[in-house]
């Protein structure tokens, strides 16, 4: 969206996602006259007030989208969160003289948006590196709760559909089915009817000191390597990706406070935060080790 246009109200722990949820749901439905008119101010004149009510009239339709996400073990809140991302660039996008009314448009962007962040966060996904594997992982999902697991001729037939190989179906279903274990002892539990932990089968080398030396080592190379990738950053983006991630969390800076002293919105900091990150990953990875 334009650098000014933000949400007409924020969804933060403070604000409880249950607050939330009432104001939108008890948001207007615009009428297609009404949205046509919002519509044409805002693609005609950049009228931002006008987008901000196209935004919060359809704040209802990204927490419906965001709820058929829920199954990824993701919280609710980032996933509504992102999805009003791709409202807002949907809005930007939208041309008042087609004939299509703006939720159906906009449904397309939420739902990427919402993929993207699930892809990115949900440790399984870890494999789908690319299209047709992030297309093999939602339909095994579909598949999985509906079907179980997959008769070698679905495989086949799935991996042929999708342009990946057996093998990537079969890896991906098993790490659809596998089961988190907890790497140490949960409170309360019983020692002595259980199998061990990860934890306790590793020794204890805390106190051993090529161990300790070559962790010293590591930190110092680790710090030297985000010094040199620092300075390649213009001084807004070090600055940003240092308040953002280098302080302590007391002292960490938010989105909304960073883009009210840069005078920008907060999905503009956001993407300035992420093309820093990036370019950061990129040199630090083209560092020797």
């Amino acid at each position: 969206m334009s650098s000014a246009l933000t949400l007409p109200l924020d969804l933060t722990a403070g604000a409880g996602l249950s607050s939330y949820l009432r104001t939108v749901n008890g948001a207007p439905l615009l009428t297609v006259e009404e949205e046509q008119e919002l519509a044409r101010r805002y693609f005609s004149e950049n009228d931002l007030e006008a987008a901000r009510q196209l935004v919060f009239s359809h704040l209802r339709y990204v927490v419906r989208v965001a709820r058929g996400f829920k199954g990824y073990g993701l919280p609710l809140a980032d996933l509504i969160q992102e999805g009003n991302i791709g409202l807002m660039k949907a809005v930007k996008r939208f041309d008042p003289d087609r004939d299509v009314r703006l939720v159906s448009f906009a449904i397309h962007w939420i739902r990427s948006e919402i993929y993207d962040y699930v892809i990115r966060n949900w440790r399984i996904v870890k494999v789908a590196t690319t299209k047709a594997q992030r297309k093999l992982f939602f339909n095994l999902r579909k598949s999985r709760s509906r079907l179980g697991w997959l008769k070698p001729e679905e495989v086949e037939e799935l991996a042929e559909n999708l342009s990946v190989k057996e093998e990537t179906v079969r890896e991906m279903e098993s790490r659809l089915g596998a089961v988190d274990l907890s790497f140490d002892l949960p409170v309360d539990e019983d020692r002595e009817h259980r199998p061990p932990t990860p934890e306790e089968m590793l020794g204890d080398r805390q106190n051993d000191p090529a161990y300790l030396y070559a962790q010293v080592d590591s930190e110092n190379q680790r710090q030297s390597q985000l010094s040199q990738a620092l300075a390649t950053l213009d001084e807004r983006s070090r600055r940003i990706v240092t308040r953002r991630w280098l302080q302590e969390d007391e002292a960490k800076s938010t989105l909304h406070e960073l883009a009210a002293e840069y005078g920008v919105s907060a999905e503009r900091i956001r993407q300035i935060e992420k093309r820093a990150l990036s370019d950061l990953r990129n040199v630090i990875e083209s560092v020797p080790a």
